[in-house]
């Protein structure tokens, strides 16, 4: 008796101990499949920056003497002038007041990358739009944290960015998070596993514009081979051909209805939206899905926007510095580790 007793204490702290295994292994444990090698700029595009950045020194000096305003200011109260347009969301008629970050914190130009930053205030959540223009594809591009390919590899948001060269960055879609999904980053494919046969990705493609295709449609391969660059796996699609497509209680997984957000969003070929929502805090409560998606019709001419991974990875960094007020908690702004981010630089 004492035998059989000791036996099936022996096979419980086995099973506990090979639980407990699977969860770090799932959760925890950092697994390196692929080391890749960061961003660098070429030298080209060195060479280009930096005589870009002495025409933009040399204009700096001739706008002290003559006030009339540079093309990069014109940009940014011509934005600010736009977004000042006050939207009504249809379920709960809310509206949105819109007030400009400082332009100094907020722009940045050059011949290949326009990037304006837009502080909006919708259903009591604080949101930020970059208005990104780019004159190539090449100019956004993906990063994993510690520049290694695996599962449960994570960094904040702003150290893979600075590590990769970034102007802007936002957090991805946390594949190290999951065993399937696809991934395809910079024209390498990493996973063809399926999620699932209506999970709904999103494809970048080498023309800059954007798709948004189902796992169980699409294969992971005919996708590289058709010359992609970018596969997002977290989803859902927010707008497909400029309609909202995501229903007033949809939600992801078990969610929260009112979430810290991010999304990606094409107005047109080139010409991009990277759009971050706070919440979980008495400043800003959240948004739902089809609040988000609400938002961003009401306020911009979308072709196309997806939904990333939101709550606490929720993250925006501009020229090194924290745009947002990411909160896993909301007792606190402190960025969350994740696996992977987007990227306008070079």
């Amino acid at each position: 008796m004492k035998k059989k007793r000791m036996f099936y204490i022996l096979d419980c702290l086995m099973i506990l101990a090979l639980t407990v295994y699977a969860l770090l292994d799932t959760f925890l444990i950092p697994q390196e499949y692929q080391t890749v090698e960061a961003h660098e700029v070429s030298s080209e595009i060195a060479a280009e920056t930096a005589e870009t950045e002495e025409d933009n020194s040399t204009a700096s000096l001739q706008e002290t003497a003559d006030p009339s305003p540079s093309s990069h200011s014109r940009h940014s109260r011509r934005h600010s002038s736009n977004s000042s347009e006050k939207g009504n969301l249809s379920a709960s008629a809310a509206e949105t007041t819109v007030s400009k970050i400082s332009a100094d914190d907020s722009s940045y130009a050059d011949e290949n990358i326009e990037i304006t930053i837009s502080e909006y205030t919708y259903n009591d959540t604080d949101i930020y739009v970059a208005d990104v223009q780019l004159s190539s594809i090449d100019y956004l591009y993906a990063a994993f944290a510690d520049n290694v390919y695996g599962k449960n590899v994570t960094a904040k948001t702003s150290t893979t960015a600075a590590a990769n060269n970034a102007i802007l960055a936002i957090n991805g879609d946390y594949y190290g998070a999951r065993n399937s999904g696809y991934v395809l980053r910079n024209g390498v494919l990493y996973r063809d596993s399926a999620s699932s046969a209506d999970q709904e990705d999103l494809v970048i493609n080498a023309d800059g514009s954007f798709s948004i295709i189902t796992e169980g449609s699409t294969s992971a391969a005919s996708i590289e081979e058709s010359g992609a660059l970018q596969v997002f796996s977290f989803g859902p699609a927010l707008i497909v051909d400029g309609e909202i497509s995501v229903g007033l209680n949809d939600e992801v997984g078990k969610a929260m209805a009112s979430n810290p957000r991010t999304a990606i969003c094409e107005i047109e070929p080139l010409h991009y939206l990277l759009v971050v929502a706070d919440g979980r805090t008495d400043e800003s409560e959240g948004l739902s899905l089809y609040e988000l998606a609400c938002f961003l019709q009401e306020n911009y001419d979308i072709t196309t926007a997806y939904n990333l991974d939101g709550g606490g990875s929720s993250t925006m960094v501009f020229n090194g510095q924290l745009v947002n007020n990411p909160t896993t908690s909301g007792n606190s702004v402190s960025e969350r580790s994740v696996s992977d981010v987007i990227c306008i630089g070079y």
